[in-house]
């Protein structure tokens, strides 16, 4: 009894250190992260990383090349919305109109930093950046800008960079590559004769370019880059894109940006007063789910 009884004593013994050497080799249980999420961390993460945005851009820079000698063939071929073109483009020489932003320049290291700080867009941090000079050309467009100036076209930058960054904007464009005129660039706070802007709307800028130009092509990331888009909503943004889908990879070519743009206010009433978290809820309300 005594000799049973010993031997139960030593099996529960070595069971006990088998059990604590499996505890030992279990991994431990993952501390919750203490980073607040971020919805510009993908989007950011995917414009730096992912092959599939260069490929993207420098497909949509090529396919626009090749239209450029139909462009120019076309005597009646105009890209700008009728409600811009005041006098008749037929006999001007030729242009295409660029936005600088994530259309010729990629900012994403300005926006990686937010992400990494956990802040959003600060004007003072934006200005900082823009005077660093160090955003690089978007794929594609240095060559497609090569090939319009060899044909004679003018190339012309409409940004909401503030007309006091046009000297950093100028040498940073040139540094990436591009041949830019001193008079090309027109940023917020253009005064346009006889045109009064709203807010960033880029139509007086627009129609100023048109008053000289024939505009062959236009680039953007954003649909107000193209056309103005009042009021900025869902519906008055799918309207303006359907009465234009005949000009999308023709006259108007669009480069990709998840990270930012005015589809996002769209969604929740271009009310920035509400608190990020409040932004977030409405932007989760427009998901839209199979059911």
């Amino acid at each position: 009894m005594r000799t049973t009884l010993s031997l139960l004593l030593v099996v529960a013994a070595l069971s006990g250190c088998h059990r604590d050497a499996v505890r030992a080799d279990m991994p431990a249980p993952r501390a919750t992260a203490s980073v607040a999420a971020d919805d510009n961390l993908n989007a950011v993460l995917w414009m730096q990383n992912a092959v599939e945005y260069r490929a993207n851009a420098l497909q949509t820079y090529r396919a626009a090349a090749r239209e450029l000698d139909r462009a120019l063939k076309d005597r009646s071929w105009d890209a700008l919305d009728a409600t811009e073109r005041a006098n008749p483009a037929r006999g001007l020489p030729p242009a295409v109109i660029f936005d600088v932003d994530e259309t010729v320049l990629d900012n994403s290291p300005y926006q990686a930093r937010l992400v990494s700080a956990g802040t959003e867009y600060d004007e003072a941090q934006w200005d900082a950046w823009v005077r660093e000079q160090k955003a690089t050309a978007i794929p594609g467009v240095v060559e497609f800008a090569k090939a319009a100036q060899a044909r004679g076209v003018a190339l012309f930058f409409i940004s909401n960079r503030a007309v006091h960054l046009k000297d950093a904007t100028i040498a940073n464009l040139r540094a990436a590559g591009l041949s830019v005129k001193d008079d090309a660039f027109l940023g917020l706070g253009t005064v346009v004769p006889d045109c009064e802007q709203d807010g960033s709307d880029k139509n007086c800028r627009r129609q100023l370019i048109g008053r000289k130009y024939r505009v062959l092509m236009q680039f953007g990331d954003q649909l107000g880059d193209f056309a103005q888009v009042s009021p900025n909503s869902p519906a008055q943004r799918n309207a303006l894109y359907e009465a234009h889908r005949a000009w999308i990879g023709e006259r108007w070519w669009v480069l990709a940006n998840p990270s930012y743009g005015s589809w996002e206010p769209a969604l929740f009433d271009n009310n920035y007063r509400q608190s990020r978290d409040a932004r977030r809820a409405a932007k989760r309300e427009a998901l839209r789910l199979a059911r």
